[in-house]
């Protein structure tokens, strides 16, 4: 993952801003602390999860990395990492006019690779939409066919994963709403159960208010929530949890 991670800092270095390709980028670092979290050497998680994400001249990107460790005092292993990078190429940019219909405002290509310890690498192909949705600050609707690539990896199917991001202006600071569902509505092998993954996050821009008005859009606190149906595909386990967190944007 860290070679991905890399080759997305060389596309956002300043050759490649001064030659217009990057319209904006984003790199921010996240501490989460949860418990009851399933199929984990501990119900208690603490996760730094590192993201990027941008916009560019035929597209989009986002990448994270999570570095989890257990705690407790009792496990055999005592941290895990799990990654993945999506970026897509928009048919509107690239043809040079709008590519959309109805609400629907671009088309594009969307690829996703997941990267982990374990058999949980696979490689995500299909369409992606943007949608504009009242009071949504976007609204981003991704179709994947999904391809094991890692041995005992039985995840072949399809998945449906929505992103999306609401902004709620509190006097001279944000409320935030963001998050994703990663919706594996057919798989390939009975073995492995459809499974929906909801991931909210709500936070409050607390930069704004403490640092100042040069901080807006820096630090943010709240909680994220973690509901997981049918976790990694295993029948009947239902996670139903929540972290709070703290995010910083450099």
């Amino acid at each position: 993952m860290n070679k991905k991670l890399l080759c997305l800092a060389l596309l956002v270095s300043p050759t490649a801003m001064a030659d217009n390709m990057v319209n904006w980028w984003d790199v921010s670092v996240t501490a989460l602390y949860g418990e009851n979290y399933d199929l984990a050497p501990s119900e208690k998680q603490t996760t730094l999860t590192f993201e990027t994400a941008g916009d560019w001249k035929y597209g989009d990107w986002f990448a994270f990395q999570d570095v989890t460790y257990f705690n407790g005092s009792n496990v055999s292993k005592d941290n895990t990492t799990y990654g993945e990078i999506s970026t897509r190429f928009s048919a509107g940019k690239i043809l040079g006019k709008t590519v959309g219909f109805g609400p629907v405002t671009d088309l594009s290509l969307a690829l996703t690779l997941e990267e982990g310890e374990g058999p949980v690498k696979s490689f995500l192909y299909g369409v992606g939409m943007d949608i504009k949705i009242p009071y949504f600050s976007y609204f981003q609707l991704n179709t994947y066919r999904r391809h094991a690539i890692s041995s005992d990896n039985i995840s072949d199917g399809w998945q449906l994963t929505p992103a999306f991001r609401m902004d709620f202006p509190v006097g001279n600071s944000n409320i935030v709403f963001d998050g994703f569902i990663d919706w594996v509505f057919a798989a390939d092998d009975a073995a492995y159960e459809t499974n929906f993954h909801f991931n909210p996050q709500l936070k409050y821009d607390l930069g704004a208010v403490v640092l100042g008005e040069h901080q807006k859009n820096k630090l943010f606190v709240g909680i994220e929530y973690d509901y997981w149906k049918n976790k990694y595909g295993v029948d009947g386990i239902d996670q139903n949890t929540y972290s709070v967190i703290a995010k910083y944007h450099f």
